[in-house]
C-alpha cells in the first residue's frame, strides 16, 4: 500500500499532470532531498502505476508516455543533487533492456539512471530487443550482466530465449541474467522458469543485486 504522499503523486500521473507531479515532488525534496523523492514517492508510484497499466485497458499510451517524463524530469533532477561516481574505462558494463514484444521502459530507464549514478557502463539497448541482440552486445562489451525487464507475464517467459541463448554459447554464469518488471513481483516462481539469475523488487534494490551478480560473474572464473 502507497503512503499518503506516493499515493498523491500516483494521482497526479494518471491525471497525466506532469507539471503538478513535478512541483509537488519539488516541494517534497525540499524537506527531504531529491534522491529520497525516488525512493519515497516516485518509484512506488511509479511500480504501482505500471502494474495497473498492465491490468487495465482503459489506461492510454499518453498517460504512460507522461508518466515517463515525469520519472525522467525528477531522476534528471535527483542525478544533479547527487554525488555519483564518475565512469572510467574500467566502469563495470551492463546490457539492460525489455524483453522482444514488451515496450514498458520505466522501470528499466529507473534502473538504468540509478546505475550510471553510481559509476556503471550502462548500455540501453531499449524496447523489444531480441535475445540474441542482448547477448551480442554483451559479448562485445564484455558486459558481465544481462538485465531484462518485462511488465506482462506472456512477454517475460520470452527471457527464456536468453537463457537459451546464453546456455548454447556456453556462458552461463559467466554473464550473469537479472530480470525485472512488476510481473516479477507478483509471481515469485517467475524468476527461476525464466532463467534469470535474480531480481529486486525495484531499481534501488537492484543495486545491491549487480553488485551480487558481478561479483558471482569474477567467482567464475577463480
Amino acid at each position: 500500500m502507497l503512503d499518503r504522499d506516493a499515493e498523491h503523486l500516483l494521482k497526479l500521473i494518471f491525471a497525466a499532470d506532469r507539471h503538478g507531479a513535478v512541483d509537488f515532488v519539488d516541494t517534497w525534496a525540499t524537506k527531504h532531498s531529491y534522491t529520497d523523492a525516488i525512493n519515497v514517492l516516485l518509484e512506488p508510484a511509479m511500480r504501482e502505476f505500471g502494474i495497473q497499466w498492465s491490468q487495465d485497458e482503459n489506461i492510454s499510451l499518453a498517460q504512460g508516455y507522461i508518466a515517463g517524463k515525469i520519472a525522467e524530469d525528477v531522476v534528471n533532477k535527483a542525478f544533479a543533487e547527487y554525488n555519483h561516481e564518475p565512469r572510467t574505462k574500467n566502469s563495470r558494463c551492463v546490457v539492460i533492456g525489455n524483453i522482444e514484444d514488451d515496450y514498458h521502459q520505466l522501470g528499466r530507464r529507473l534502473l538504468g539512471s540509478f546505475l550510471a549514478m553510481h559509476g556503471w557502463h550502462v548500455i540501453d539497448l531499449g524496447n523489444d530487443v531480441l535475445a540474441e541482440e542482448f547477448i551480442d552486445t554483451a559479448v562485445e562489451n564484455n558486459a558481465r550482466i544481462i538485465g531484462v525487464s518485462a511488465m506482462m507475464y506472456d512477454n517475460a517467459l520470452n527471457i527464456s530465449r536468453v537463457r537459451d541463448g546464453l546456455g548454447s554459447r556456453n556462458l552461463n554464469g559467466h554473464i550473469q541474467l537479472a530480470v525485472g518488471g512488476a510481473i516479477f513481483n507478483e509471481d515469485k516462481n517467475l524468476v527461476e522458469k525464466v532463467g534469470g539469475d535474480g531480481t529486486a523488487i525495484n531499481a534501488i534494490a537492484a543495486l545491491n543485486l549487480f553488485d551480487e551478480l558481478w561479483q558471482r560473474s569474477l567467482d567464475m572464473e577463480t
